[in-house]
């Protein structure tokens, strides 16, 4: 049985409530994929995860296009990763940046296709699709593993 759920976001106050549960949610080991376009709102609910971590505001999250990797501590650490500039999984893996995968905190990758079969199946994996009125169509899907089991609980108001 397949937990695969469509949520839509119809405001920035509805997908910050959202990036807020997720984080508020994360468990140590925790993977978050994001997809979707230039522009869906991959940072934006990555913001709203680390507010959910209890990132200090001063700890302003921005999007590690270029530093591929921006580290940031809240209730556990947050990893959050873009692998836009990346091609493939071996470059992943030559940089280093698939042992966050592994560590204790929540790695939030976008992107993440670019690391292939280096993501656990055990991820979060959501795919951000901006529709024309501006709101925000997710196609989530819970992997199996602890996402699974905490997905059916996870109380969606959105």
């Amino acid at each position: 049985m397949t937990l695969m759920k469509t949520i839509l976001l119809k405001t920035l106050a509805d997908t910050l409530a959202f990036g807020r549960l997720l984080g508020q949610s994360a468990l140590p080991g925790d993977v978050i994929c994001l997809d979707g376009d230039l522009g869906a709102g991959k940072t934006t609910l990555t913001q709203a995860i680390a507010q959910g971590l209890g990132v200090p505001a001063s700890e302003y999250v921005t999007s590690p296009s270029f530093a591929i990797l921006h580290e940031y501590q809240g209730r556990i650490p947050l990893y959050h990763m873009d692998f836009y500039r990346l091609t493939d999984a071996a470059e992943v893996q030559d940089q280093g940046l698939d042992e966050y995968l592994f560590l204790s905190g929540l790695a939030v990758l976008e992107w993440c296709e670019r690391a292939g079969d280096l993501i656990p199946a055990t991820r979060l994996k959501i795919r951000m699709t901006t529709l024309p009125d501006e709101s925000r169509l997710l196609t989530c899907d819970p992997g199996i593993g602890s996402w699974k089991e905490r997905w059916q609980n996870l109380q969606l108001t959105t």
